[in-house]
């Protein structure tokens, strides 16, 4: 076959694309798998624009193999087209214009490692034939030896030779590290980006060098046609001898730790629990745990997705298959996994919403996901997690508390936890089959907050639609959270959005106050505290409820926290170290001796940053 560059002609349709006002927030994104174009689009108007969703990752949108299986759109014949088994390119560039009108960015899963096994006609009618690698605008120069990788994707990875240049269960392997394989993929790209993608998934990166992706990826626009950063994350599944930082310069990763520990946590495999998230993965500032997951920052994080929900490496909620386990019978686990990963402040997240199945091959329903009125058919045959009311809600948790670290962490039995997110937010879980009830502290104003895991605000904001939680003025808090196994999901989620009666302006009795402060050349078992004339400093002795949070990790990395202290008030503090040896800070050049500030009136906020620890 005579090599021709995907015609520059085909780019042309893209610029149609119109500009958005504004996106909402990226925080929170959603897989929609295998959802057809069209109901994506509805989707997005009626529901992912209004309930504030950042993104929706739409499944492979190229040319593939159909074959009657949920997997056949990972087995791409054709780049140059768009007709797919989820609708043709006039639909899928409706439907990114469509979602950018309701400010919700479209990220794509791409496919450029392999191409389809056997042969046949694809979805756009082209055929191919991987005996001969026959594929358009590829021929049999342009694939890696027929060699396979041993033990396949979730087996043993075998060298990392094999799993780089080998075929993955038997796709035909394209030559990433060839020019002309990359001009092909920048082209396909090029071309998404040009239609108004916001964000590319890269399938089965694990299976390419680092370099053929920066090498493809350099010559590519990382500017979106809404002028935001281009989206880019990779599918780099731990084994024992890739390097995930390898992948870094090019994008985020899925970081498939964060899945498999919520499993191992949330159903207590091998002794893990709830109480042990701290250690598992790190906190703010510290990332990383016993686990050893990537940086924050570096990170797409998920309950599931669509491979770990039929391998049995994840929770699952849409696994029918006889004798498996499904984790919202007779549980809410899955709910509650979804809640603390909208809650908890690691990574990009993504919510997955696919279809019902009860043979692991199966393919996605024929049958829309709405009835001939329009109205959504939950847990049917689609399942629609992105809009279960639990779960949805804490889209604007994790939005409202973006930025925020994690206050207060306690909990109750092994598999009761509670945190905070500054002054911003608050959630508790309850993953016993016992009720949990507690006295908790918040960093809150005072006032009665919706839990939005059971309902929101009214339309006139003079109450919730379910169960409210008082503030106290001290920021406590009194829950009685029912336990994991009723009709009801066994949590707490406030946040200074769902404040009845707002959350701005007026009297109030606290005000945020952040103590910041470094080098204090700590040592192992020592921990760094806020000490001072107030309550909420300890009444100048240290415990769990003022100790500040580390944001790095050494000896003099800066050490935070913030307090809700009365407003326009005098306070005086210092800083101490306490675990093998006691260490306080030298007195100030104050009348007390001691540091002294004057907290904001309401409405306002203040860091007190130290700058160094005084010895």
């Amino acid at each position: 076959m005579k090599k021709t560059l995907l015609a520059a002609g085909l780019l042309g349709a893209c610029a149609l694309a119109p500009a958005h006002a504004a996106f909402n927030p990226a925080d929170t994104s959603v897989q929609m798998f295998r959802w057809k174009w069209n109901d994506i689009a509805k989707e997005c108007t009626n529901w992912l624009g209004p309930q504030g969703f950042g993104a929706v990752q739409v499944s492979p949108p190229q040319a593939s193999a159909s074959l009657g299986a949920w997997w056949d759109v990972y087995q791409p014949v054709n780049f140059a087209s768009l007709k797919s088994n989820m609708g043709t390119e006039a639909e899928f560039q409706a439907m990114i214009n469509t979602c950018h009108t309701a400010k919700v960015r479209v990220y794509a899963d791409v496919v450029v490692n392999h191409l389809a096994a056997g042969s046949g006609t694809a979805t756009d009618g082209s055929t191919w034939n991987s005996s001969t690698l026959a594929y358009p605008f590829f021929s049999s120069s342009d694939f890696h030896p027929a060699c396979d990788i041993a033990g396949g994707d979730y087996g043993s990875p075998g060298n990392r030779y094999n799993v780089m240049f080998c075929r993955l269960s038997g796709l035909p392997d394209l030559k990433t590290d060839g020019a002309y394989v990359q001009g092909q993929v920048q082209t396909y790209l090029t071309k998404l980006i040009n239609m108004g993608v916001d964000g590319v998934r890269f399938d089965a990166a694990k299976h390419m060098q680092p370099s053929d992706l920066q090498t493809i990826m350099g010559g590519v626009t990382h500017t979106t046609k809404a002028g935001e950063a281009l989206w880019i994350t990779q599918e780099v599944i731990p084994d024992s001898n890739v390097v995930r930082s390898d992948y870094y310069s090019v994008g985020t990763l899925n970081e498939f730790q964060y899945t498999f520990a919520l499993k191992a946590m949330f159903r207590n495999e091998n002794g893990a629990s709830l109480s042990q998230v701290r250690a598992i993965m790190g906190t703010p500032g510290n990332w990383g745990g016993t686990w050893g997951f990537v940086p924050s920052e570096k990170a797409t994080v998920f309950v599931n997705n669509w491979d770990t929900e039929r391998n049995g490496s994840s929770l699952v909620a849409s696994n029918y298959v006889s004798g498996s386990t499904n984790d919202t019978q007779g549980t809410k686990r899955y709910d509650l996994a979804n809640i603390f990963m909208l809650a908890w402040p690691y990574g990009s997240a993504q919510l997955h919403s696919g279809f019902r199945f009860t043979n692991y091959d199966q393919a996605p329903p024929s049958a829309s996901p709405f009835d001939a009125n329009g109205n959504p058919l939950i847990n049917q045959q689609w399942d629609f997690i992105h809009r279960w009311g639990d779960i949805s809600n804490m889209v604007a948790f994790r939005a409202a508390t973006s930025g925020q670290g994690v206050d207060y962490f306690t909990n109750g039995t092994a598999n009761q936890i509670a945190f905070g997110r500054g002054a911003k937010g608050f959630v508790a879980i309850n993953n016993e089959y016992a009720a949990w009830n507690a006295s908790l502290q918040t960093l809150l104003p005072a006032g009665t907050y919706c839990n939005v895991v059971h309902g929101q605000l009214n339309a006139a904001g003079t109450g919730c639609t379910s169960d409210s939680v008082t503030v106290g003025s001290n920021g406590m808090i009194s829950v009685s959270i029912p336990a994991n196994g009723g009709a009801t999901v066994p949590a707490v989620a406030l946040h200074i959005n769902q404040k009845v009666g707002g959350g701005g302006g007026g009297t109030c009795t606290s005000v945020p106050v952040t103590f910041r402060v470094a080098n204090a050349n700590t040592v192992m078992g020592q921990n760094l505290y806020v000490v001072g004339n107030r309550a909420e400093l300890g009444n100048w002795v240290q415990g769990a409820s003022n100790q500040l949070n580390i944001e790095g990790s050494g000896a003099n990395v800066p050490w935070s926290r913030t307090f809700q202290l009365p407003p326009s008030t005098a306070i005086q503090y210092k800083f101490m170290k306490y675990g093998v040896s006691t260490v306080w800070e030298s007195n100030q050049s104050t009348a007390s001796g001691n540091r002294e500030a004057t907290t904001p009136a309401c409405g306002g906020s203040v860091t007190l940053d130290a700058g160094s620890f005084q010895f």
